[in-house]
């Protein structure tokens, strides 16, 4: 049987990605990667590079899948409902940035220039939606409603009390985020 290094790749790809959403970058260990994987560790440095190129590769993976399912549009609140409904099912997207952040800080992070366009796509379908105010602000906090809300499941029990369900917050980021939309056109 012909080796597949495109299958041995994308079993790397899947063990990193749940390796680096639990460990960080910090805590991952290319051992356990290359055990998940069924790879040897030489294949992970021979196709990635060193475990902070694995990580960007990784990260920048798990960013496109969610641009893909979660495209920008006009209406906030809708959009908030997709992206919080994705970050629901995908935790490691959401895992994988706070990583980053704990561990790069308010440093330059990898492909920055191309996420940052990306972003830009996600305010100019903010603008377009007539909504008054800033649009950068609004895309920002609708990124933090609904990701936070996923993020800190001890925080959301605490506050909000352990009966309080998922499907109750989805309803409750989509409805705050309307609410940041018409506070910037009252203020236009």
């Amino acid at each position: 049987m012909a080796y597949d290094s495109t299958a041995t790749k994308g079993r790397i790809l899947a063990a990193a990605t749940a390796e680096f959403a639990a460990h960080g970058v910090a805590g991952a260990r290319v051992d356990r990667i290359a055990a998940e994987a069924k790879a040897n560790k030489r294949a992970i440095y021979d196709y990635f590079g060193d475990k902070n190129k694995l990580f960007a590769v990784v990260l920048e993976r798990a960013l496109a899948e969610l641009a893909d399912a979660v495209p920008p549009s006009e209406d906030l609140p809708v959009y908030a409902g997709r992206l919080f409904d994705y970050h629901r099912a995908h935790p490691e997207a959401l895992r994988l940035v706070m990583w980053e952040a704990l561990e790069i800080g308010d440093q330059p992070v990898p492909a920055e220039e191309a996420r940052t366009a990306h972003y830009q796509d996600k305010i100019d379908a903010a603008a377009s939606g007539g909504r008054g105010g800033d649009a950068r602000s609004r895309v920002f906090f609708t990124l933090a409603l609904a990701g936070w809300s996923i993020a800190m499941p001890q925080l959301r029990r605490m506050v909000l009390g352990p009966d309080h369900s998922l499907d109750d917050l989805r309803t409750d980021v989509a409805q705050a985020v309307q609410a940041l939309s018409v506070a910037a056109e009252d203020r236009a």
